[in-house]
């Protein structure tokens, strides 16, 4: 554990030194403010308050920008040390493959993290500024969104792993983690859509439709934030949410497995290769 702690805090302050936790933290919370005071005011007959409103905004652009963020960071975690020749004299010391490893899936989930918490953070701190009245249940949806958000991050920053244990060159991780991006992200819910709308959702079960939902973290994570009674009004996500047969807690633990078993192949990837 003490191992897996100071390889941790090593990609910590690599991440201070190279003012990644910075940008990270700027770009989010002037992302997130900029949603805040310019896209939270209720129109037409939806009542919602501002702060589900704002909810569903972020929530919105999490699922674009935090995927994207995570493959940034972990894509030449393993990668980069073998070009740079710094992962062999890592190794020289008495640390395993798994502790390099896990130990820096923690230091950039932590670098993730508190740029997620500060960033997003400052909406529900403007919101409490500017005296609008706020309910404790639009609360705990807003650290939910925080802390499922974080576990996005972390799904991709293990999918960001994997593929940095996999391959030989940076430039390659670079381009797989792009199009890792692109398939769930865009092309998947495109593809989704398209099988939807061409057979009127014909042949799609409760079941099929959620098991199709599940195998795309962020089609999990959408749900998740986006399909509540609050939120489903302004998202238009409600619909789907009632056709599947998710719970909060389903979508919470695949998530979970879609953080555990790519960091688990990565781990057993790097210990079998040669250097």
């Amino acid at each position: 554990m003490n191992n897996i702690l100071i390889i941790a805090r090593k990609e910590i302050q690599e991440g201070l030194r190279n003012r990644w936790v910075l940008a990270v933290t700027l770009l989010l919370a002037s992302l997130a403010l900029t949603l805040s005071f310019l896209g939270s005011t209720p129109t037409g007959n939806v009542v919602a308050g501002r702060l589900d409103i704002v909810i569903v905004s972020l929530a919105s652009l999490t699922i674009f920008l935090i995927p994207l963020i995570a493959l940034l960071l972990a894509h030449d975690a393993i990668v980069g040390e073998m070009e740079r020749g710094t992962l062999l004299l890592l190794l020289s010391y008495p640390i395993g493959r798994r502790q390099i490893v896990l130990g820096k899936f923690v230091g950039h989930t932590l670098i993730l993290s508190v740029a997620t918490l500060v960033g997003y953070g400052a909406a529900g701190a403007a919101l409490i500024a500017a005296g609008t009245p706020v309910s404790a249940s639009s609360w705990i949806s807003f650290a939910c969104m925080i802390g499922s958000s974080i576990l996005l991050g972390a799904v991709f920053m293990a999918l960001g792993y994997l593929v940095s244990a996999s391959v030989s060159q940076r430039s390659t991780a670079g381009g797989i983690a792009l199009g890792i991006w692109l398939f769930f992200v865009i092309i998947y819910d495109m593809g989704l859509l398209g099988a939807l709308v061409s057979t009127k959702g014909q042949g799609f079960s409760p079941g099929l439709l959620s098991a199709l939902l599940m195998a795309n973290p962020t089609d999990a994570y959408r749900l998740l934030n986006l399909g509540s009674e609050a939120a489903g009004s302004v998202s238009a996500m409600s619909g789907v949410a009632a056709g599947s047969l998710l719970t909060p807690q389903l979508l919470v633990a695949s998530l979970l497995l879609w953080a555990a078993v790519p960091l688990s192949l990565a781990i057993a990837r790097f210990s079998r290769r040669e250097l």
